[in-house]
This record gives C-alpha cells, sequence and structure tokens, in this order.
C-alpha cells in the first residue's frame, strides 16, 4: 500500500521560508502524478501546486504564483514544496496527494477528487 508522509510545516514571521516535503513509501512513486493542498480554518481545500509524473509540467493557483516552487525527486521517492515570502494568508494545513496516472500528456490534476491518496498534513503557521 503506498504511503506518503509530510514533513516541514512549522511557524514562520510573514516573508520567511519554508521547505515542506512528501515521503512516498510503496509503489513507484514516478508513477503518481502529485499535488500540494491546502485547507485553512472554516475555507474549502484548494490546490496550491501541482507537478506531472516526470516533473516537467506543474500548475501554481495565482496567489501562490512566483512565490511557491513545487519539485520532485523521483530516485529519492520525495515531494517538494519551496515557499518562499510567506504572507499570513498562507496559514493552513498542507497536504500532498497523488494520483496514479498513465496519461501520455499533461498529467496535471486540479479537483480533490481526482486524487487517491493523501498525506495526513502538515501545519504551516504565518505570523504577521
Amino acid at each position: 500500500q503506498v504511503r506518503f508522509v509530510e514533513s516541514g510545516g512549522g511557524l514562520v514571521q510573514a516573508g520567511g521560508s519554508l521547505r515542506l516535503s512528501c515521503a512516498a513509501s510503496g509503489r513507484t512513486f514516478s508513477t503518481y502524478a502529485m499535488g500540494w493542498f491546502r485547507q485553512a480554518p472554516g475555507k474549502e481545500r484548494e490546490l496550491a501546486a501541482a507537478i506531472s509524473r516526470s516533473g516537467d509540467n506543474t500548475y501554481y493557483t495565482d496567489s501562490v504564483k512566483g512565490r511557491f516552487t513545487i519539485s520532485r525527486d523521483n530516485a529519492k521517492n520525495t515531494l517538494y514544496l519551496q515557499m518562499n515570502s510567506l504572507k499570513p494568508e498562507d496559514t493552513a494545513v498542507y497536504y500532498c496527494a497523488a494520483k496514479y496516472s498513465v496519461a501520455k500528456y499533461s498529467d496535471i490534476y486540479y479537483s480533490p477528487g481526482d486524487y487517491s491518496y493523501w498525506g495526513r498534513g502538515t501545519q504551516v503557521t504565518v505570523s504577521s
């Protein structure tokens, strides 16, 4: 059974940086398209960033463009989210999510319902 475990969250001041990691175990990591979702209190879970199986294609929601970078190391079975210039509105629980994919092109997925596997989440808190 495949499992994903996030790490790297914490408390940081506005303008600071954090790097989230998501370690995968089980089936071959490179067969999964991946995403980082976040959920703030009282709000719906939203996609922050997504990446294709190869890492060649990425997507960012408008509010994080230019500040966040999603990447993956398939040899290390790990997904990353580098978050710079953090703002208080970035405060949320961050989840990595995975979708087993055989798509030939554009394996970027946008909806929480597209993903089959989820980590337990890691809290990111940005103070003003």
